[in-house]
């Protein structure tokens, strides 16, 4: 496999030297570190001799990954790549972002419980990868916190608007990171790189996102907030006393790039961090194998020194296959709704629909009227300016058929109603039986209470995984629809150049909403439990997650209105009431995930891409299922015949009283027969860890799949108190 990737790599390389274009563009170069001649005092003077100039360079890597980025033509990156010190070279990519009430709902209580036992999660330090923040904000106030963690080793850089007195016993350290994005911008994009008409040169939050997701993981709490007067309360974060430290990667208008993601990774480590969260990913639906993808390798480098990283798992749903950063030491967050909605009513309408673009109206059919929207194709809050410019008074925005039911609510320049798809048919259907209809919206404020809640939401990245269908993606859901949290005084709520408003507060959705409310759960499960490893603190909240909505029914999927299955919402919402004493933990070392990764049938050198190390692959070829996962997935071949089994194993570690007897519960999926040996589990003081074997059978001939290719079910080990779940999902796949 490894040297099917450096061929692969040689004959990509080879096709670009032959085209005319030798434009230079940022590679990442991954060496191995231990190849250093022994004549070059640094690895800095290592690759500026054999490899590059040093003008060329523009991170040079030395914690989660090894190696530097630099700005080459094809030709010399494809020479490069010739050396034998070399490992892999891969092209930089523009990354996305994904882009009050939600503690509350998911079971925190003030004085009790987790956020009681963490003291709020004072003691640990969450590392943001975002658009930076916005320091004034008093969701980051330092009023009565401690002293900096004294483990802290971080840095406050200072730039444009932003000085060292920005940072506090809140906002301990502040960094940005630039020169992969001016590389490119020199690539035929901005030119001079950072648009400073729109940005800031420093850790300060010009586009927004970075402040809500900040506050949404560890917001103090700011009386009498709300977005124009809706969404009114207490706005605080899941971990209100965490610290933050925020690492600027991602800049206004212009994405994310790998370079700088993996350069934040690399100084995120070294400051200190004890959690990452990164709203952050391809956006595309198409996810690139680990040892390419440096959210992935970066991530590892983090995980394998015992920090928690939270990523978004990207808003591409309600299609199959559409979950994104998927690696098994990321925990990936789905987003699911709350039980809190801003409910207008709209009557009739008066314009048939469109997708409402730039220059797609007539100013003389819809001044003075409501135009009716269809989504896609531009932003939401897009449309509503189209049609405000060409004089329209009022918006009703429809759903297409893959949004469904699912509506977000958006800080429309002009009076808008959302509707779903089936009430957007029905508007559309009366006007054009009645042409000259009239049209009314009335607003009915906030409303909490809202049933069913949560509801996994259509835009939500939906499983299988697309790389490795044995681990479940994503791993759960969290509150990502309506959230209100702080926001940047550079920009507008909609974030548009015409808007001219500021707000305090702004509510957004998205899976860049959920992910921070998992990083804030992660600082106080730490806070609470400081010897927890990442797996242990993932598997707390997968095996307790929940599954039921606040009717008491199973939850929904908002795209279809029918039952939600694990593909949507990976092991449950999370529901930090029960995480904070799970019982039994799934925990994994760096050692399972090298066997995972020989698993999958990468070579020692591609290993080696991600884990640093140098690797030996076991002569028996471990089996990808049998990572000590929280859920089991069980695939098929589908050309098979008669009856086929799989055998999965397991080892849980006893994280509550001493001695304690589990028995066992197993939901079958449809047409399955699942055995467990042994069927109880007997802890006692010297007796933390047991191990547990899973016979998974199916009838290849009788197996009826669902709508989403899969049936499913569930193993739960019980206690009497504690239920500690794991989705069991089977299905069928054609070999390749």
């Amino acid at each position: 496999m490894a040297s099917l990737f450096l061929q692969l790599f040689l004959f990509l390389l080879s096709v670009a030297q032959i085209s005319a274009d030798q434009t230079a563009k940022t590679y990442i170069i991954r060496v191995d570190r231990e190849s250093k001649p022994s004549i070059y005092p640094t690895h800095y003077h290592w690759y500026t001799s054999e490899f590059s100039e040093p003008t060329s360079i523009l991170h040079v890597y030395d914690t989660v990954f090894h190696g530097f980025s630099a700005s080459l033509t094809p030709s010399q990156a494809a020479s490069v790549l010739k050396h034998p010190s070399i490992l892999a070279v891969f092209e930089d990519r523009r990354r996305h972002l994904h882009t009050t009430r939600s503690p509350q709902f998911l079971g925190l209580r003030n004085q009790r419980g987790l956020w009681s036992e963490s003291d709020y999660g004072s003691d640990v330090i969450i590392g943001l990868f975002d658009t930076g923040i916005w320091p004034e904000h008093r969701s980051f106030s330092d009023l009565n916190l401690g002293p900096v963690p004294k483990r802290w080793k971080g840095v406050c850089n200072t730039g444009v608007k932003f000085t060292a007195k920005n940072c506090n016993r809140k906002i301990i350290g502040a960094r940005f990171f630039s020169k992969g994005h001016e590389a490119s911008s020199g690539f035929g994009g901005i030119a001079g790189g950072i648009n400073q008409t729109i940005e800031f040169k420093s850790p300060r939050d010009a586009d927004g996102h970075g402040t809500h997701t900040a506050s949404t993981a560890a917001g103090r709490h700011a009386f009498k907030a709300s977005m124009e007067g809706y969404a009114s309360g207490i706005a605080k974060g899941v971990a209100p006393k965490a610290r933050l430290a925020v690492y600027k990667v991602c800049w206004k208008n212009s994405g994310c790039f790998d370079s700088d993601i993996l350069a934040a990774f690399d100084d995120a480590v070294n400051d200190g961090v004890d959690v990452i969260s990164i709203s952050i990913g391809g956006g595309d639906g198409i996810s690139s194998p680990y040892y390419l993808d440096p959210i992935a390798i970066g991530a590892y480098g983090a995980v394998s020194r015992g920090i928690f990283v939270s990523s978004s798992g990207g808003n591409d749903g309600p299609n199959g296959m559409s979950v994104t950063n998927l690696a098994p030491w990321l925990t990936t967050v789905g987003g699911g709704t709350i039980d809190r909605d801003f409910p207008s009513r709209c009557k009739s309408g008066l314009l048939s629909a469109s997708l409402c673009m730039e220059n797609s109206i007539d100013p003389t059919l819809v001044k003075g009227k409501i135009v009716i929207c269809d989504r896609g194709s531009s932003p939401r809050v897009a449309k509503g300016l189209v049609v405000k410019k060409a004089g329209g008074v009022g918006m009703i925005l429809a759903n297409g058929v893959s949004n469904g039911e699912g509506l977000v609510g958006d800080s429309h320049l002009l009076p808008a109603c959302a509707v779903g798809s089936n009430e957007g048919d029905a508007i559309k259907a009366y006007l054009a039986s009645n042409p000259t209809a009239s049209a009314t919206i009335t607003f009915r404020g906030t409303i909490i209470g809202i049933k069913p809640a949560p509801v996994v939401a259509s835009f939500s990245g939906r499983g299988p995984n697309g790389l490795n269908p044995e681990i479940l993606k994503p791993d759960l859901i969290a509150p990502g629809v309506n959230i209100l949290a702080a926001w940047t005084n550079a920009v507008g709520p909609t974030g548009l150049d015409s808007d001219t408003r500021r707000t305090e507060f702004n509510i957004l959705s998205g899976t860049s909403m959920a992910c921070p409310h998992v990083s804030g759960a992660a600082a106080l499960l730490k806070s609470a439990h400081p010897d927890w490893s990442p797996a242990a603190i993932r598997s707390a909240m997968m095996t307790t997650a929940s599954l039921i909505d606040n009717s008491f029914k199973p939850m929904i999927d908002e795209s279809t209105g029918k039952p939600a299955t694990p593909y949507d919402f990976g092991a449950g919402h999370l529901n930090l009431d029960l995480a904070m004493d799970p019982g039994l933990v799934y925990d994994l070392t760096n050692d399972d995930y090298v066997s995972f990764l020989c698993a999958i049938e990468y070579g020692p050198k591609t290993i080696q891409v991600i884990t640093r190390l140098p690797v030996n692959c076991p002569m028996r070829k471990p089996l990808p299922g049998n990572l000590n996962y929280p859920s089991i997935a069980a695939l098929f071949q589908s050309s098979s015949t008669g009856v086929s089994s799989k055998t999965f194993f397991r080892t849980v570690t006893n994280v509550g009283e001493a001695n304690s007897v589990y028995r066992l519960k197993v939901e079958l999926p449809k047409g399955v027969k699942v055995t467990v040996k042994p069927g109880k589990l007997v802890f006692s003081e010297n007796v933390r860890k047991l191990s547990y074997y899973v016979t998974i059978s199916v009838d290849n001939k009788n197996l009826v799949l669902d709508d989403s290719g899969a049936v499913f079910g569930s193993l739960s080990w019980i206690d009497g108190r504690r239920v500690v779940r794991s989705p069991i999902v089977v299905t069928q796949i054609d070999p390749l």
